[in-house]
């Protein structure tokens, strides 16, 4: 979509559902490792997260998804797009572990999204980036990861985004704690309960999207999908 047109659908947008945004970036490992009974698992994650945000009627209209891969490749599958209308994509496996690009990708999204909403007096909430991965980064120059971890945690501390991170079974959970901040530790998903996962992040991004931009919010506690 040309630059120009996604400004206009975005107004048209606005008009039609004036409603607060609370932006949610779904970080998602694709690499090799993530390969058979991982991919499969997220997936189907992917699909419990659709169907139990439409359950509600006012987040589906205020949550704003999108989905950011990397692998060898960071790519945005799914741009933007009010949890009503979200369509899960179907995710394959390959390659290495451009995580630091990624984050950086998510951050940018982000910027640019609340940038949106500001042209168009849109109130919102403190976006999320949810950081999903079974590895550690691989692939990168030196430095990425570094730099996409001092970005986070810059952002934290300035309160522009709050940044989840969960690792999946053989995830560098002491990596993953030096780029998350440190009042949000990483968290270990247990076993391939994705499904558990993202039911608890659509009731957490439920109960955000059900209060007043600003508000202090007491999430769900992460019962059934971690460890801890």
């Amino acid at each position: 979509m040309a630059p120009g047109t996604r400004l206009d659908a975005d107004a048209i947008e606005f008009a039609e559902n004036p409603e607060p945004r609370c932006a949610c970036v779904l970080l998602l490992d694709t690499s090799g490792s993530m390969q058979g009974d991982k991919i499969n698992a997220l997936n189907a994650g992917l699909q419990a997260f659709r169907n139990d945000i439409a359950r509600d009627a006012l987040a589906s209209r205020r949550v704003e998804v999108a989905v950011v891969t990397f692998d060898s490749e960071v790519k945005v599958v799914r741009d933007f797009t009010t949890a009503d209308q979200f369509d899960a994509p179907v995710l394959t496996a390959q390659g290495l572990t451009h995580m630091g690009s990624a984050i950086q990708q998510a951050l940018d999204l982000v910027e640019g999204r609340k940038a949106t909403y500001r042209q168009n007096g849109v109130q919102y909430y403190r976006p999320w980036i949810f950081l999903i991965t079974d590895g550690e980064p691989q692939g990168e120059a030196d430095g990425v990861v570094a730099a996409a971890a001092q970005r986070v945690h810059d952002a934290e501390n300035a309160k522009r985004v709050a940044f989840f991170a969960v690792g999946v079974d053989g995830a560098n959970m002491a990596q993953l704690a030096s780029i998350s901040s440190p009042d949000r530790p990483p968290l270990p998903l247990k076993g391939l309960n994705f499904v558990e996962l993202f039911v608890w992040l659509s009731r957490s991004a439920s109960a955000v999207s059900n209060s007043k931009p600003g508000d202090m919010v007491a999430l769900p506690a992460p019962a059934g999908w971690t460890k801890v």
